[in-house]
């Protein structure tokens, strides 16, 4: 994972929680984790890694600025065993 991958990682998991992270970052994360993205539903992104599958709304502006979405985020990376240093 590139240096730019793991910030965005730890931006994720950061205390208090980080927002304003822009969605294509945590996209290009995603891929990086050998994640497969795709669009469904227009305003929708379908992320599979390592098996599990989690569709997240596509933020207006493209950056995530909501509470629930970041937590979404970070709940399904924890599933898929990813923390920062730890996957």
């Amino acid at each position: 994972m590139s240096s730019k991958h793991q910030r965005t990682l730890e931006q994720v998991f950061a205390h208090p929680l980080h927002m304003n992270i822009k969605w294509p970052d945590i996209v290009k994360m995603f891929e990086s984790l050998g994640a497969k993205v795709e669009v469904v539903n227009g305003g929708r992104e379908k992320v599979t890694l390592n098996g599990l599958e989690e569709t997240f709304h596509i933020p207006h502006g493209r950056t995530v600025n909501s509470r629930d979405e970041m937590v979404q985020i970070r709940h399904f990376l924890e599933r898929c065993g990813y923390r920062p240093g730890g996957g």
